[in-house]
């Protein structure tokens, strides 16, 4: 856990109304305000001439990395300095390896697979992580995915446990991160690798668990493309940053092979309404676009109070993208939370030098459906 502001200005002159109380000479106007400062790491604690010794043992043993960073080819593992998320956010996603044995039969339709396995959601392709190899292997084989020996993976600083039972895992990864971030523990250091054998019918669940609570690298020596389609899933939730939104690029989207006369509808770039919409439109036999205007990833609401979705904004992309000369279309439905902004849309997308009408359209994606069924007849 982070030290705070108050946890460092609580040993400093001004918090106990001593001699040298905002003196400045850290170069900070005031006491609080260098405690704020070093917590941020903006500042040196030498820069302080009456930081007391035991401010600088508190903050050297609270300033120490909890959890060490492995590398592996460029994966990196580890390096986590908090227990939960929306304290600050996880930093290295828990990898996905497999483990195959050259001994085994099918080892090569094996690596196969895992070579062309790979997904994408929300603008990230996500493939396997790592092969931890045993055994050799003709190098060609190993053309285009991250892979390392055996006995090389044996020799990393990282604790590795065997799942073969939930309850025991479950305890021993909470323990180790837990010493790690709230006691500064050395010898909880290690990142921590979940080794999981065989197949088992909750196999999934218990994988779900190690990567929410904390497992940096979990390895499977069975391969199952659905079994890892879903953990890839959770993983990009739980490890993306809560202070940064999901969004998708903002461009003009085709569905169904659209012509100049398709529908058009308009959205901001917030990942879950564009995929919310985009599902929709995708399962409807009518050919449409789907205009995603840059919100910073901010939902159409967030977006409008935040003055991230203007009428302004719109007539400019509109021009931009050189719309109005691809379609004949002229009317682009908008989302139906957006209706007050019906005749400000039209007047600005008008001075612009255009002609689109806009129609309001649903407040929810799931009546897209039926929505649009009234309004191609």
């Amino acid at each position: 856990m982070e030290l705070s502001g108050l946890q460092i200005f609580k040993y400093l002159p001004a918090a106990k109304k001593a001699e040298n109380s905002n003196c400045k000479k850290c170069g900070c106007p005031t006491c609080m305000a260098f405690a704020l400062k070093l917590a941020k790491k903006q500042v040196e604690i030498s820069s302080c001439p009456h930081a007391p010794e035991d401010l600088k043992e508190f903050f050297e043993k609270n300033s120490k990395q909890p959890q060490n960073t492995v590398e592996i080819n460029g994966l990196k593992i580890g390096g986590e300095n908090v227990l939960y998320r929306h304290e600050k956010t996880f930093v290295n996603k828990t990898a996905i390896a497999i483990l195959i044995d050259t001994e085994q039969k099918g080892w090569q339709e094996k690596l196969e697979r895992v070579k062309d396995f790979e997904i994408t959601r929300v603008s990230e392709t996500m493939k396997v992580d790592l092969v931890i190899l045993k055994g050799e292997a003709p190098a060609q084989m190993l053309d285009g995915i991250n892979v390392i020996s055996y006995e090389e993976f044996s020799n990393l600083s990282v604790e590795v446990i065997e799942d073969e039972d939930f309850s025991l895992t479950r305890e021993k990864l909470i323990e180790t991160r837990t010493k790690a971030i709230k006691e500064k523990d050395e010898k909880y250091a290690k990142p921590v690798c979940v080794l999981m054998r065989g197949q088992s019918d909750d196999l999934c669940a218990r994988a779900a668990f190690y990567i929410c609570k904390y497992a940096n690298m979990i390895i499977f020596d069975e391969f199952d493309e659905a079994l890892l389609s879903t953990l890839m899933t959770l993983r990009q939730n739980i490890f993306t940053d809560p202070q940064k939104p999901l969004q998708v690029e903002a461009k003009i989207y085709e569905f169904n092979n659209p012509d100049e006369n398709s529908i058009i509808f308009m959205t901001t770039n917030f990942a879950l309404t564009f995929f919310a919409v985009a599902n929709e439109l995708e399962s409807l036999n009518v050919p449409s676009y789907l205009i995603v205007t840059p919100a910073d990833g901010m939902s159409v609401l967030t977006a409008w109070s935040a003055e991230k979705f203007t009428a302004q904004m719109v007539a400019k992309i509109l021009k931009k993208w050189d719309f109005a000369n691809k379609v004949k279309n002229r009317k682009i439905i908008i989302p139906g939370l957006l209706a007050h902004m019906k005749e400000e849309l039209e007047e600005e997308i008008h001075n612009a030098g255009d002609d689109f009408e806009i129609v309001v359209g649903t407040v929810e994606a799931y009546a897209i459906s039926d929505f649009v069924k009234d309004y191609v007849k």
